[in-house]
């Protein structure tokens, strides 16, 4: 992992080079990727077919009830249990996030009416072949469930025509009927012109790779997508008394997910660094994923030390982490201040990789990510929804705010405008 000082002359230079390094790589699959959209788009299952066949050696798209439940009767029963109270923590998490539609009327007798309307179809991407995540249909389809989805499908890519048990089961669980054997820009094309045998959706959401990421953004405006999220990234701030093993086992564990996943360690203190450093050689020797974990903290991976707290939070702050662990003795005078992240675990306690999977109380694991936490926030069921304006005039209304309605009109060169309301409140 690169090691910066907070005090150096060019430290916010070199943070901003290494988190814009880590971007170019993310998103520079984009000519390829619209190649296939455009296939896809013109071609529709033959050329979605040609797509599965050649990256997930997969020739059938649409597997068949009886297979999906065979392959769920096959499924260890604790898995089944793990994910049944998951879906549980994080159903009842979301049906807290309640909205109120508005009705107002003013003395004129005027009325407004704002209403909340869940979208009609949306798709739940969730990825798949060499890693494949159940928590992920949980998460990005129970805040449709508690919008009142009418349609909610699944893509999910398998491997030579295998998909994941515990993640058919999830869909399951959320009551998806509509399962497709399909992943990377050809299923998020496929899902946003539709196909003869794919029917088209008003969004598209969860998490991907790469490729995914970019087919997404290339989508977007002919369907609504969730965000233009990357891969992993986690934040640690620790002190003295943080544990090293701990801290190591933290930065492994998102480290593992791929190889651009971004892990980032900020201290005041040099001998936990140097402690981290050690424990982290010791410890990617016993996982099953640690090639993919070294390349990426290798390439991504920062280190950073730095004195001053109010310097750390500004460093949190232009991170705009994914993830922030605050694993360190006085993380509430922190909390007030941090204004850029995803996600904050409070204390030396609250893991990451808890709320990855819905524990202990159901928040969401599809967070922004590459510092567009600046800006957004994690899928919720406000992504399912959408407001429309009903507005009711009575006639005293118009002839009292009319005319400073065409003043404003008239002003901003808008005499269409103007005359619209004029006809209306001209008297005889």
């Amino acid at each position: 992992m690169k090691l910066l000082f907070g005090s150096k002359k060019n430290f916010d230079k070199d943070l901003e080079r290494l988190i814009a390094q880590r971007k170019s790589k993310i998103y520079s699959n984009t000519t390829s990727v619209l190649k296939i959209i455009r296939d896809v788009k013109k071609n529709g299952d033959k050329a979605l077919l040609k797509y599965e066949k050649r990256f997930n050696k997969n020739s059938v798209i649409i597997p068949s009830k009886k297979k999906i439940t065979k392959s769920i009767s096959l499924l260890d029963k604790k898995v089944k249990k793990a994910i049944d109270q998951a879906y549980n923590r994080i159903y009842k998490f979301h049906t807290l996030q309640k909205f109120q539609n508005i009705s107002h009327k003013d003395k004129y007798k005027n009325k407004l009416f704002y209403k909340h309307v869940p979208l009609d179809s949306v798709a739940v991407y969730v990825p798949g072949s060499s890693a494949s995540y159940p928590s992920s249909v949980l998460m990005a389809s129970i805040p449709a469930v508690v919008a009142k989805v009418k349609r909610i499908i699944m893509v999910n890519p398998s491997y030579r025509g295998k998909q994941n048990p515990a993640v058919l089961y999830a869909a399951r669980k959320c009551k998806i009927k509509e399962i497709y054997s399909i992943g990377g820009p050809s299923a998020v094309a496929a899902v946003a012109y539709g196909t003869k045998k794919i029917k088209a959706v008003d969004k598209i959401v969860g998490p991907g790779n790469q490729f995914v990421t970019a087919a997404k953004k290339e989508v977007f405006g002919e369907i609504g997508i969730d965000g233009i999220a990357g891969p992993s990234e986690v934040t640690i701030v620790c002190d003295k008394i943080s544990n090293p093993e701990w801290l190591a086992s933290d930065l492994i564990g998102q480290a593992e997910h791929g190889k651009l996943s971004q892990c980032i360690l900020i201290s005041k203190n040099k001998s936990i660094i140097i402690e981290v450093k050690k424990e982290l050689q010791k410890q990617l020797k016993k996982i099953p994923r640690s090639s993919i974990a070294k390349q990426s903290l290798k390439n991504f991976g920062i280190i950073i030390y730095e004195k001053s707290d109010k310097k750390i939070i500004d460093i949190i702050n232009k991170i705009g982490p994914e993830h922030l662990e605050l694993n360190i003795k006085n993380f509430k005078s922190y909390i007030p201040k941090i204004k850029n992240a995803g996600s904050v675990a409070c204390g030396k306690y609250a893991v990451m990789a808890l709320t990855d999977y819905g524990a202990p109380l159901g928040s969401n694991h599809i967070l922004p990510t590459n510092t567009s936490s600046k800006y957004s926030s994690g899928l919720s069921v406000a992504d399912f929804v959408k407001k429309i304006s009903y507005v009711n005039i009575t006639k005293k209304g118009i002839e009292t705010l009319g005319p400073s309605v065409i003043t404003l009109a008239n002003y901003e060169g808008l005499a269409g405008h103007a005359q619209s309301v004029i006809k209306r409140i001209r008297r005889k």
